[in-house]
This record gives C-alpha cells, structure tokens and sequence, in this order.
C-alpha cells in the first residue's frame, strides 16, 4: 500500500471525510492534498522524516534555530510588553523575557494545557523547549 492509499484508508476509518466530522470533512481534504504532495517528492527514508520534522515545526510557527533576543525579533503587543516575531510564546517586559509555554501540564486522560504556572524565565540565545508536568489524579474521598 502506497503513502497516500494508507492516509486515504487511515483518515477513512477515523471519519474525517464525512459531513460531521471536525470543518465538515474538509480536514481529510487537506490532509490528502499534503499527502499528494509529499508522495509526489519521492523521499528516501531519511530525507521524509526531515522534511516532516521541519514542516511540523514550521508549521506550528516553531522557529529552526536559536531566539537570539534581538531588537528586530520583537513587536510591542502592549505598553512595554514584547512578543517574539519568530516565536509567539516567547514575551518580554520590565522584568526580563519569559516563555508561556514553558511548561505543559498534562492530565492522567492525556489532555494537555497552560497556565500562568507555564510561564518560565528565558536568556538568549533561547531555543524553545517545554517541559511536560504529569498532574496527579485529584483523590476522592
């Protein structure tokens, strides 16, 4: 079975080509027409997983190397307050340069968010990175 035969059959099976599925189907859509596309490139092995790893980071708005902390890497969001350019997690103020995603924390069921703990203290160069924190199931009495 070919790349695109699998992704066809796989998204089948997980419903995301039907009307009730998540944008009426059209995340199936969109998947298979990125599968086109990088089946028609003909990767080795190893050239696939670069080209995957670097699309997914681009694709997430993930920088490729290194926050240098440059004036140029900044917009002014608010009065004083810094939002990277190339990273839209890293901010800075009066008191230094943070990341808001610093931290993930991670419930039992696998379900992921951020907080106001998620926030961690950053010095450049700064390459982003988050640290996973498992919660503990909340006992019941």
């Amino acid at each position: 079975m070919g790349l695109e035969d699998h992704a066809r059959t796989e998204l089948e099976m997980a419903g995301m080509f039907g009307k009730d599925s998540d944008y009426d189907g059209m995340v199936g859509t969109a998947v298979m027409e990125l599968m086109k596309v990088f089946a028609a490139q003909g990767h080795s092995g190893m050239s696939a997983g670069i080209v995957n790893d670097l699309f997914h980071k681009l694709a997430k708005y993930e920088p490729l190397g290194p926050l240098t902390g440059e004036d140029n890497e900044w917009n002014e969001v608010g009065e004083g307050v810094f939002q990277n350019r190339r990273c839209s997690h890293v901010f800075k103020d009066k008191t230094g340069a943070y990341d808001t995603e610093g931290r993930i924390f991670r419930e039992p069921t696998g379900t992921c968010y951020t907080s106001s703990d998620s926030r961690v203290s950053v010095t450049f160069p700064y390459t982003p990175k988050r640290e996973y924190v498992d919660v503990k199931p909340e006992e019941k009495p």
